[in-house]
């Protein structure tokens, strides 16, 4: 019992369903050897019963054979089976016509069990051979023509096998009913496994669509973490150098500073790794003012984030460090401004930079900078925003490179309104 069970366990849900299938359709050639093949042995003397009985049974190991070749033809495990439906409408036939034969024929006086006995074989034979045939067609219209043929096949070849009019007219009906029956069965048993073998194949994608979501979700958390600090690092390094050369003891602390950064930058980057991460509105527009100045750039910061509900601030939190970013990186900014403008409806975030030539907006590219066609952080602030319904516009003109993040405020619940900032909160610090 440990077998079998750890055999059927082990087996995916696709596979489960295909091997139900499969002995379905097995499990249809008993059914047709022992509704027509047992009712033989009562009605047709002995010395023809097991000669019919015996048909039957080769004819039912026919169906399942060709069931079995046609679902493998189905899975895309088997080439061609046009040699075994050949060979299943032949036997269908030779076992239906001789069956009736023996049975019973205008030759030879047959009773009423015997009568009834070569009915039901031609019939049962007939619409088990014809089911099975339309399981290995494959197509609809196929299918179609296959039950309708065998239903007027059947009607017309039992006329010269000794049946009257009406019996032969109800012989194709039934046929008919049969054999449609049957045939709905195997077109609906294939169609299911497909879906089931597609559905996990799409679970299968959507998995993997899932874990490729993730490693750019963490590509572009670790893009933004350190695009600004790495450079940062290179103006500071930079920095240090020239006060090196020059014996000037201040190079001590701009590397100082360049160790705090790289630490700062390692306890990111775990952050990044143990999952996702806000962004504090409030924290990053401390820091841009902080780098920007050091750099030797103007910065003006006008707003204040209190009162934002975390997903916005957290989204122009991302904002505002890669507008910082792209400042510090490209350009030859001399000031830089950031303005938080809050209403009841919207927060709308602009940085402003001069030294931008006009026309210049960034594109997707490796590095996240602006230039045409040279950064992907714009790419990524989009996606961060529009999860929280924002737009994103950005471009220069007159010499200043202008972004602007305009998000919308829900409504507070029960009426409330969030808390707005009474008056702005204007930081400048000069240039060193």
């Amino acid at each position: 019992m440990t077998r079998p069970a750890g055999w059927w366990r082990g087996k995916s849900t696709p596979a489960k369903v295909e091997t139900y299938t499969r002995w379905s359709f097995h499990f249809f050639a008993v059914i047709e050897a022992a509704s027509i093949g047992l009712p033989i042995f009562g009605n047709v003397s002995t010395a023809r019963s097991w000669t019919l009985f015996l048909l039957v049974c080769g004819h039912s190991v026919l169906c399942a054979v060709t069931a079995s070749r046609a679902l493998d033809r189905a899975r895309g495990t088997r080439e061609e089976i046009r040699r075994t439906l050949i060979a299943l409408v032949a036997g269908t036939a030779v076992v239906a016509v001789v069956g009736v034969v023996l049975s019973g024929s205008p030759w030879r006086p047959a009773s009423d069990g015997e009568f009834l006995v070569a009915s039901s074989l031609f019939v049962g034979v007939t619409a088990f051979g014809t089911g099975t045939f339309a399981l290995g067609t494959r197509d609809r219209r196929r299918m179609a023509y296959a039950v309708l043929g065998a239903s007027a096949g059947a009607g017309a070849l039992s006329l010269p096998l000794g049946f009257a009019g009406p019996a032969a007219l109800i012989t194709a009906v039934l046929v008919l009913l049969t054999a449609g029956f049957l045939t709905f069965t195997a077109a609906f048993s294939v169609w299911l496994l497909n879906a089931v073998y597609e559905l996990d194949e799409a679970r299968e994608t959507r998995a993997r669509l899932a874990v490729a979501e993730e490693r750019l979700r963490f590509g572009r958390d670790l893009h933004d973490v350190m695009g600004r600090n790495l450079a940062v690092i290179a103006l500071k390094s930079e920095l240090a150098v020239q006060l090196a050369r020059r014996g000037r003891i201040e190079a001590v602390d701009q590397m100082t500073e360049v160790q705090r950064i790289a630490r700062e930058s390692q306890r990111e980057v775990r952050e990044v790794v143990r999952g996702y991460r806000d962004a504090d509105l409030t924290t990053e527009l401390a820091g841009a003012q902080g780098v920007l100045t050091a750099a030797g750039i103007d910065c003006v910061i006008t707003g204040t984030a209190a009162g934002l509900p975390v997903p916005v601030q957290s989204a122009l939190g991302w904002v505002v460090r890669e507008a910082t970013t792209n400042v510090l990186r490209h350009g030859d900014a001399r000031s830089c401004a950031l303005a938080l403008r809050v209403t009841e409806e919207r927060v709308t975030l602009t940085v402003e930079n001069d030294g931008a030539p006009d026309g210049t907006e960034p594109g997707p590219g490796p590095d996240g900078g602006s230039g045409p066609g040279r950064g992907s952080g714009l790419v990524g602030l989009r996606e961060r925003l529009g999860e929280v319904d924002g737009v994103l516009r950005a471009g220069a003109s007159g010499g200043v490179f202008r972004l602007t993040a305009d998000v919308p405020l829900s409504p507070a619940p029960d009426g409330e309104r969030p808390s707005l900032p009474s008056v702005p909160h204007q930081m400048r610090e000069a240039t060193p």
